[in-house]
């Protein structure tokens, strides 16, 4: 595990302390709201990644999850933004226009497909998506070897395992892999079929219960998207 005091890294934020009255460098969640599918899931699962960040790091973060539509231009005040859903993706013109141009700018989106299912309606549409938006091949499965996996906490066989995998649920697949749109040799669209939103998705009281804190991963996901 990384030394206890890292510092967070602030030099390519543009974060809106003005308007959300926050600190310099302090951490929030933005969760992408878009017009087709459901994006509103996992509700729990914020508070819990962020409870993490506090006993982990010493990012500074703001407690409020945000919620922004994908067709404001407030996105670009986001340093990590989250995108989840079990049905459509289809962005609008906007939409498509804004998530593009944030990611080549240097933002970073974690998305997860809650359906856990490769040949799921949200897998299927969220692939195609990013075809129309980024081109057919910009998708692209990253190895396990890669900086993201031990950037912070140390995972030696790659992306951990979620119980909705292991149950046998959505196409009964242990995916041994995550897929990524790069962008100068950095990930910026980094996206799961493990389903980590509802892995996350209880109460961060109830971390007790378990005999290795499954968020860990998470932690690594916002430092890598911060550094």
């Amino acid at each position: 595990m990384p030394t206890a005091n890292w510092k967070l890294p602030t030099a390519n934020w543009n974060l809106p302390t003005e308007n959300w009255n926050l600190p310099t460098g302090t951490f929030f969640f933005t969760r992408l709201k878009y017009t087709s599918g459901n994006w509103d899931t996992d509700q729990r699962m914020p508070s819990n990644l962020l409870h993490s960040l506090v006993e982990y790091t010493t990012i500074p973060i703001d407690e409020k999850e945000r919620i922004i539509e994908l067709s404001s231009e407030e996105v670009f005040k986001s340093p990590f933004c989250y995108l989840s859903g079990h049905k459509l993706v289809e962005f609008t013109q906007e939409e498509r226009r804004i998530f593009k141009t944030y990611v080549e700018q240097g933002g970073f989106v974690f998305v997860d497909d809650c359906n856990h299912d490769i040949d799921g309606l949200f897998a299927k549409s969220f692939e195609e998506e990013m075809a129309r938006t980024f081109g057919p091949e910009a998708l692209q499965k990253i190895p396990n070897d890669h900086y993201l996996y031990r950037c912070f906490f140390e995972f030696e066989d790659g992306p951990p395992a979620t119980s909705f995998e292991l149950n046998g649920w959505g196409d009964d697949l242990v995916h041994d892999y995550l897929k990524a749109i790069q962008v100068n040799g950095r990930i910026g669209v980094l996206y799961s079929n493990k389903d980590y939103g509802c892995e996350w998705d209880y109460d961060f009281r109830n971390k007790r219960f378990n005999k290795i804190d499954n968020t860990r991963f998470g932690v690594n996901i916002v430092v890598y998207a911060l550094t």
